[in-house]
């Protein structure tokens, strides 16, 4: 091994390079506060890693790229926990470098000869800020699109270059595939790129000046003649020691592997207990997302731009913000002056303070908006269910994972609702999304129609002519809620039994989904609710037609009442004569006026009877 190792050596010179690399002199010893740049380059070459292998995966394509991550979380041995280490190294290098900024600053390493080097560090900065910005957007979801949408919308905001300069980074007028291939080419070639020019560059210029010695402390004394040993026999017995230099091989080396063991542990901690990166539903330009915000690092930026007003938001976001970063570049320049250092460290106290008080704001405010509370639990409930329909048996389509979405009962259902009906009904006292109605409820609650539960609110003497039912309607004193609180008051007991009977065979003519257990197992009950209908002791059929038995059609037919077909038939229009006919009260006729589409009407038809498709249930698979 000894001769391989010399003739290795005599080849390339790597004993020599190992030399250059790991013995060098720290002025005052190896210190645990020297640890914040090898932390950072660590993380930033866990990034390298995990980025590469993910590169792998990954299909850079609006039809694909939602796809490819759901794989890579989902189906890949590992990918979750690949994904969960690049998205939380990537919230770690950015604390990592405003720390090691930080420790610069306060040690006055930015001062001559080190101020190119200084400036490496803010371009860093501003390098790996682009980094999240772009990353941001690759997973294709409904948080990244559109909060990329409002960073571009900042960015045009630019004088002078600000339209163009948008137009290049989205590809064109509308945010698309080029949007994501051109966020991917920065995230994955330019921007990587010149991280590793930066990283090149900096740790040249560091090797050159060396490590910045910490100033003694001004005391009454001199200090400490230089090379004076630490028991200060070479110098006057009254001044303090000065500390013995060390070298980084192996003293400061040793600290800085357990602080980049340290940040490995902890982001391992944090993919583990979230179960790594979150995945938002896929991005839909035609679904706005109130629950947009950029990570917490942009926060603050997204607070202050509240605090200008239409037409001044590029003095927010252009401006002051440029001012600060010029402040910041010339500390060199201010640490020259008698007081600079301490102007510089104020400096750097406010910009900090300013920032964490900015983002606190936005959280506190965040958790106080009902809106946005609303938003954020509805996207979180839709990103879920993107990823069970996507694990369904038959996969992703060819037409990619929104299509699951918008062919999605579960999903659309609430919302043409909300939009279509519940200016008049209450899905479950609200508007199907879980908002409260805007007007007053004018007409019955749909939560579980023609379920058992739903049709003996219906016949219960004291519901019938509540909001809940009839209550708001033009039927409140109309013969069916007099037929119940005269009539059905006033049944004895046997035809109480015999109701209950008929409640089961009516909502079993509606084949609900959740009811079909309890509909099999009182199959004996339904056959007799089913005689009964027509019975005098019930006598629906006075009114409503069942299996072609009526004496005045005066309500809607019983035949398959609830059931898929008849929902989707009344829907289309409650106005037709096996329905209300001319008594129809405001229900639009949502098919003829065109008001919903026959896939609209589907999808809501669905919703309501809670035919949807759930895990393990490959029969309601959506095609």
């Amino acid at each position: 091994m000894k001769s391989l190792l010399g003739w290795l050596d005599h080849r390339t010179g790597y004993r020599d390079l190992l030399r250059k690399a790991l013995v060098e002199s720290i002025p005052g010893g190896a210190k645990w506060r020297y640890v914040w740049g090898s932390a950072l380059t660590f993380a930033i070459a866990v990034q390298f890693v995990t980025g590469v292998i993910l590169w792998a995966a990954y299909s850079p394509n609006a039809q694909g790229a939602w796809e490819s991550v759901y794989y890579i979380e989902n189906v890949m041995a590992g990918g979750w926990m690949l994904r969960g280490i690049h998205h939380y190294m990537a919230h770690a290098t950015m604390i990592l470098l405003v720390l090691h900024l930080m420790q610069v600053v306060v040690a006055g390493a930015y001062k001559a000869p080190r101020e190119v080097n200084f400036w490496f560090g803010i371009a860093l900065l501003h390098v790996v800020l682009g980094l999240s910005l772009t990353g941001y957007l690759l997973p294709w979801d409904q948080k990244g699109y559109w909060a990329t949408k409002v960073a571009t919308s900042i960015a045009s905001i630019t004088p002078v270059v600000g339209p163009a300069m948008q137009k290049v980074l989205v590809g064109g007028a509308d945010y698309g595939h080029l949007t994501l291939t051109r966020f991917f080419a920065l995230h994955a070639g330019i921007l990587p790129g010149a991280l590793i020019a930066l990283i090149a560059g900096h740790v040249y210029l560091f090797r050159r000046h060396g490590v910045t010695a910490v100033q003694p402390r001004e005391t009454g004394h001199a200090t400490q003649p230089e090379g004076a040993e630490e028991d200060g026999q070479d110098g006057p017995a009254a001044h303090p020691p000065r500390p013995r230099d060390g070298w980084f091989w192996p003293d400061q080396a040793l600290r800085d592997a357990v602080a980049c063991l340290a940040v490995m542990a902890a982001v391992l901690y944090l993919v583990i207990r979230t179960g790594g990166a979150p995945l938002g539903g896929p991005a839909d330009a035609a679904e706005p997302y109130a629950a947009a915000r950029p990570e917490w690092y942009f926060m603050f930026l997204f607070q202050w731009l509240k605090y200008f007003p239409a037409g001044t938001e590029v003095i927010g976001a252009i401006v002051i913000p440029g001012l600060v970063v010029t402040l910041i570049a010339l500390m060199p320049f201010a640490g020259r002056w008698r007081l600079g250092h301490r102007f510089n460290l104020g400096l750097t106290g406010g910009v900090l303070s300013g920032v964490a008080l900015l983002t606190w704001l936005a959280y506190a405010q965040d958790r106080a908006d009902p809106d946005f509370v609303f938003a954020q639990t509805n996207a979180e409930a839709e990103a879920e269910r993107a990823v069970e329909l996507a694990g369904a048996g038959g996969g992703i389509p060819a037409s990619g994972a929104l299509a699951l979405l918008r062919s999605d009962p579960l999903t659309q259902g609430p919302r043409l609702f909300a939009e279509r009906c519940a200016s008049c009904h209450t899905y479950d006292g609200h508007d199907g999304m879980g908002r409260p109605l805007t007007e007053p409820q004018t007409a019955a609650e749909l939560k579980r129609f023609a379920s058992r539960e739903w049709l003996e609110g219906l016949l219960d003497p004291e519901r019938v002519a509540t909001p809940e039912y009839f209550g708001s309607t033009d039927f409140a004193r109309g013969r069916m809620v007099r037929m119940v609180q005269s009539r059905v008051a006033g049944f004895t007991h046997e035809q109480q039994e015999d109701l209950a009977k008929v409640i089961k065979a009516v909502s079993a003519q509606a084949a609900l989904p959740y009811q079909a257990e309890a509909d099999e197992a009182d199959q004996a009950e339904i056959l007799e609710g089913t005689a009964l209908i027509s019975s005098a002791s019930v006598g629906c059929t006075e009114c409503h037609e069942f299996q072609d038995v009526v004496e005045q059609p005066l309500g809607p037919t019983l035949t398959g009442f609830g059931s898929e077909e008849w929902l989707t038939a009344f829907i289309r229009d409650a106005s037709h004569p096996r329905f209300y006919g001319d008594r129809n009260d405001r229900m639009p006729a949502f098919g003829p006026e065109e008001i919903l589409t026959e896939e609209e009407i589907r999808l809501l038809v669905a919703w309501l009877r809670e035919d949807w498709y759930r895990s393990g249930d490959e029969e309601g698979r959506p095609q």
